[in-house]
């Protein structure tokens, strides 16, 4: 029987829709979409913050540093690589619904201004009975110590949890660890997998 429900939040319930904003800030950085993603998500620097080692505004700092921009113009940068970025409300409100049967929780690599923005800026936070930051508790998917951390704190077997991701590498890691894993690649197959899985008649 599952008993808790754990969700990704990049790539699952907050998607880049339209990319083509982020494609025109690179454009005018003369920088690829994927340069422009690795400069803010791949590099040394977002590791660091993603691990809590430095703070998000120290990785900004190192991004604005290495652009040459100013104040104003290192927001209207932040500004337009988020600009196609959309919140999945449908699945918002799903997992609202869930949470009256379920354990529900978040589980993200994200740097430590994560919570300020679940709760300031999608408001969001209330849907979960748990969030897991990767920066704020020293360790990050798919490494099998953040697996472990976050049984231990739901107190729920790992074959009563069912966790949902985007990065393939994540879910076999999660399912290593013993714990029921959907790779994220549609909001309708991940729900359609999602209920298949669950013991519940509302669901089905």
């Amino acid at each position: 029987m599952i008993k808790a429900i754990i969700f990704d939040l990049g790539g699952v319930l907050v998607r880049t829709e339209n990319p083509q904003r982020r494609k025109a800030l690179g454009k005018r950085l003369g920088m690829s979409y994927k340069e422009i993603s690795e400069l803010v998500y791949q590099r040394d620097s977002s590791l660091l913050a993603t691990r809590g080692e430095i703070t998000a505004e120290e990785h900004w700092q190192n991004i604005q540093d290495e652009l040459g921009l100013n104040d104003t113009e290192l927001e209207e940068f932040k500004d337009e690589f988020w600009g196609g970025d959309a919140l999945d409300e449908v699945l918002v409100e799903f997992i609202r619904g869930l949470g009256l049967h379920y354990t529900t929780a978040l589980l993200s690599n994200a740097w430590d201004d994560l919570r300020g923005v679940l709760t300031e800026v999608w408001e969001i936070d209330d849907i979960f009975d748990k969030i897991f930051i990767s920066a704020e508790i020293g360790m990050a998917k798919p490494e099998d110590e953040i697996y472990t951390h976050v049984i231990e704190e739901l107190g729920v077997r790992p074959g009563e949890m069912v966790f949902i991701d985007d990065f393939p590498e994540n879910v076999q890691a999660a399912r290593e660890n013993g714990i029921n894993a959907i790779h994220f690649r549609s909001r309708e197959q991940t729900l359609g997998e999602l209920r298949e899985l669950l013991d519940n008649p509302l669901y089905l």
